[in-house]
């Protein structure tokens, strides 16, 4: 029974199975017809015989330009004579000469050397000299030195002043093969690398001598009566405008950065002349303060002895750098990036929780920035700009400036004493100027050259320190009448 069962199921089994494999085959033809119609249609879109065509004549026309360009090169080969004169035609002698054409060329991107380069370049020599021989603030003098060695060596064209001119940043050009030093000069022209300075110089600055004697703000005020004179006798002249006028007065002040942010903002065609002129200035503090010194006062004035200053507690110091900055700021808003930046540097040396930020700005900070700023301004020294009847006035002037500065602070101090019960050694009013601490430095020297026993080197600080202050102070006031 069971066999019969099983015999039943097997043939079953088969009846389906014959049935259902018609109506599957018959399927499968369909999807296969399905596809295949589909294939053609995208086979006739993309017209194969078209694109065969195209590829065959093309393939023909490099086939017959290849036998052309290869008759070419063997008919040209290399040519040693053509290849010297194209080498000896790019070199920088060939381009040691004056050429009208590119002289009057408008493009900013064109450069003209001719025999002034030389001179500049010879210029660029004294310079180095200064600083590395006879060490004439060589921090700052010999990047300045190389950077006008570079700008003016013909042909190598690091350096185009076309795209500073009329104070605007030509952006648009700088995507036509600006060199290296353009963009490193937009740290001056945009006012970064003097404010950065200035957060080094303020880590470095010690403000205790001024808050233990406020007087001595005054004699700081005192000795930038040389900037104003000195803007005042630039006008007078009729050769300088008004911001010419004013970034000349501000070498009075003999503060490097101060100088070179003002003349950023006012008359950047003159940084050149004026960068190098307030540093060699500033490197010539104990051969020009001394004599004027001598002259202003008597052996018995030099010889006065002031009592030691007061401890000042670091509250007073933490307090002083956020006061400045908040007073001046409100009265003098031009005047905040330097006075801002400078206390901030302060603040990160007196708060004493900042210690490795502090370290960082007074060494690595300014080390670079220095760099990238001597090398900046030096590449403005271009023969255009600084082989000029005003370069010479410009000299003239900053040393008239210095002078008058420093005289100021002596006869302010001179007057000071006939209405004060405490003498004050008018030697100290010549530190006003900012150069710290060469200047208070040269008070010291001229004091005990007088007295022996003398010791006026933190008294001169308080002046020294304000006459930082007093310089930023009067580049915001030019900056706010004249910018």
């Amino acid at each position: 029974m069971k066999s019969v069962k099983l015999y039943f199921s097997l043939l079953l089994s088969a009846v389906m199975l014959a049935v259902a494999v018609p109506a599957m085959a018959e399927e499968v033809v369909e999807n296969i017809d399905a596809t295949v119609a589909e294939n053609v249609e995208a086979v006739e879109a993309v017209e194969p015989i078209a694109v065969l065509d195209e590829t065959i004549a093309a393939a023909n026309e490099e086939d017959a330009a290849a036998p052309a360009a290869e008759e070419m090169a063997e008919e040209e080969g290399f040519d040693p004579v053509a290849a010297l004169k194209t080498f000896a035609a790019d070199s920088g002698i060939a381009k040691f000469k004056a050429d009208e054409a590119i002289a009057n060329d408008e493009d900013p991107m064109t450069n003209n050397y001719d025999w002034k380069c030389a001179i500049m370049l010879l210029i660029a020599f004294v310079l180095l000299f200064l600083a590395i021989v006879k060490k004439f603030e060589p921090l700052l003098l010999m990047p300045i030195a190389f950077g006008m060695l570079l700008t003016n060596l013909p042909g190598a064209d690091m350096f185009h002043a076309g795209l500073f001119e009329g104070g605007h940043v030509n952006w648009e050009a700088f995507s036509h093969g600006a060199g290296l030093l353009d963009y490193l000069y937009l740290g001056v022209k945009l006012g970064i690398y003097p404010c950065l300075i200035f957060i080094g110089v303020g880590a470095m600055t010690d403000f205790g001598p001024l808050i233990a004697n406020p007087k001595s703000l005054l004699l700081g005020a005192a000795a930038q009566v040389g900037i104003f004179a000195t803007f005042l006798g630039a006008i007078a002249l009729g050769i300088f405008t008004f911001q010419e006028a004013g970034s000349i007065g501000i070498i009075g002040g003999a503060d490097g950065p101060t100088a070179i942010y003002l003349t950023s903002k006012l008359a950047p065609q003159l940084l050149g002349p004026i960068a190098v002129a307030a540093y060699s200035y500033m490197a010539l503090v104990p051969v020009i303060q001394p004599p004027i010194m001598k002259l202003l006062t008597t052996k018995k004035e030099r010889m006065i002895e002031m009592k030691q200053l007061r401890t000042v507690s670091q509250r007073e110091k933490i307090i002083f750098p956020i006061a400045i900055t908040v007073i001046i700021a409100l009265l003098l808003p031009s005047a905040a990036p330097l006075i801002g930046c400078l206390m901030l540097g302060n603040l990160m040396k007196e708060c004493g929780v900042v210690d490795r930020l502090s370290k960082t700005v007074q060494n690595e900070l300014m080390n670079i920035v220095t760099i990238f700023l001597g090398i900046s301004v030096g590449a403005t020294a271009t023969a255009e700009a600084f082989l000029d009847v005003k370069t010479l006035s410009i000299l003239l002037l900053g040393v008239i400036a210095f002078s008058i500065g420093s005289a100021s602070g002596v006869i302010l101090a001179k007057i000071m004493n006939l209405f004060s019960k405490e003498k004050i050694n008018p030697l100290i009013g010549s530190a006003g100027v900012s150069a710290v601490p060469m200047a208070a430095r040269v008070s010291q020297t001229v004091g005990q050259q007088a007295n022996p026993s003398n010791f006026l080197l933190m008294h001169a600080m308080g002046p020294n320190v304000a006459g930082v202050i007093g310089s930023a102070v009067a580049a915001g006031l030019l900056l706010a009448f004249l910018g």
